[in-house]
């Protein structure tokens, strides 16, 4: 009987597992996972777990006994030491799992501070796991002061969830704006705005020096000597693609576990999936951190161990949420050189050009501007700029121009 493994309680490793069976594979899965619990989203944790709107058994993916009743053997708080890729094991938990096929959907880590300006200190967090947020939510009350190291999306969602808890928010980016990487300077300026509006202190082009306790933070001194107090530290400094089981079995790395235009690693019985994982796009190799891209990837990799033989087709997409605001976006902005906004107030979106090309929106509350948008970049058609800015403009007309 063909077996796959899958290492990876996460979204890819889950969509993987689920879509094999859809598919109609008929050999053993076996899906391993480091948490305690079955595999769960991970956007909610910093919005609607965190603020107490969520229950636990609503982020699992799938009730847990879904899994054995499509056959498919879960095995939880497993570590996978080491894939012996001559005799096609892993070993986890001291047991050597035989695979035909290995799908490594790993996901990433995040970004810690350094140990020696006191990341380490009790009260200094990060926002991946469930532990995570458990482990920060106590220190989450009204009046208690927090700090957020980083101004992209994920330090943004922590401070609006400090802030709509009642605690003192102060947001530092060292860059000179907040969502530098991540977006345009309109889209950017839009959100600093409503954190404003929300009480948040933002500190751009500021960096942090160093944190300051005994055993638990209680202070923070910034890189232009600023002192702050602090309850609670939260850093959203960006993630790192879990490499490290496939660096020590000699499979290549290129920003992720690099795999070719169908899911394949360097060697051809393992697979890679999500967050981990690098592949080729329109001419260069990229690897996205999404939910979007976990499953759509991990499918792929299901549907060509079932002989498919498909490469893989990106359609890139992202949201956010924070207060009242959502935000959607579609596409890469890599490479833009023009923002027409559409729009005003609240609902409005930013469409970016590469020269004459639509590469990607950022819808903020216009769902409309998003689906359309998305389909505009998928059908491979360029509204015109004028066109797009005017509020007269019918958006779905567009799409047949």
């Amino acid at each position: 009987m063909t077996e796959v493994v899958i290492v990876g309680g996460g979204q890819a490793g889950s969509a993987a597992a689920a879509a094999l069976r859809s598919g109609g594979f008929a050999g053993g899965i076996t899906l391993i996972g480091e948490e305690h619990v079955p595999p769960y989203q991970r956007p909610p944790l910093s919005k609607a777990y965190l603020l107490g709107d969520m229950e636990l058994a609503r982020l699992f993916l799938r009730p847990e006994a879904w899994y054995a009743e499509h056959d498919i053997a879960l095995r939880l708080d497993t570590r996978v030491d080491a894939i012996d890729r001559e005799d096609r094991v892993v070993i986890a938990g001291g047991k050597a799992l035989p695979y035909d096929h290995l799908v490594l959907a790993l996901g990433a880590v995040p970004r810690r501070l350094p140990g020696a300006i006191g990341g380490e200190l009790a009260g200094v967090h990060t926002v991946r796991t469930l532990r995570d947020v458990d482990e920060m939510e106590p220190a989450i009350r009204p009046g208690a002061k927090a700090l957020i190291v980083g101004g992209g999306y994920i330090g943004l969602e922590a401070a609006a969830v400090c802030a709509g808890k009642g605690m003192e928010v102060t947001l530092i980016e060292a860059a000179p704006r907040i969502l530098q990487r991540v977006a345009c300077p309109e889209t950017a300026d839009y959100f600093r705005d409503l954190h404003q509006r929300h009480g948040v202190t933002i500190r751009e082009g500021v960096g942090l020096d160093r944190l300051i306790g005994e055993g638990h933070v209680t202070g923070a001194v910034l890189a232009d000597g600023t002192e702050l107090d602090v309850d609670l530290v939260v850093a959203g400094i960006g993630i790192t693609p879990a490499t490290e089981l496939a660096e020590a079995a000699g499979l290549e790395i290129d920003n992720g576990i690099a795999t070719d235009s169908h899911g394949r690693t360097s060697d051809p019985a393992i697979w890679a999936a999500g967050d981990c994982a690098s592949f080729p796009c329109k001419g260069e190799r990229i690897r996205l951190e999404s939910v979007g891209n976990a499953i759509d990837q991990a499918e792929a990799v299901a549907k060509n161990i079932l002989g498919a033989d498909a490469p893989y087709e990106a359609k890139p997409w992202f949201w956010s949420d924070q207060y009242d605001v959502k935000l959607q976006i579609a596409g890469l902005h890599k490479g833009y050189d023009r923002i027409v906004v559409r729009g005003e107030g609240e609902a409005r979106s930013h469409w970016y050009y590469a020269g004459d090309v639509l590469v990607a929106v950022d819808a903020m509350n216009d769902s409309r501007a998003y689906m359309v948008g998305k389909r505009l970049i998928e059908m491979g058609k360029t509204p015109t700029p004028e066109a797009v800015a005017d509020p007269a403009t019918e958006l779905k007309a567009l799409l047949k121009a």
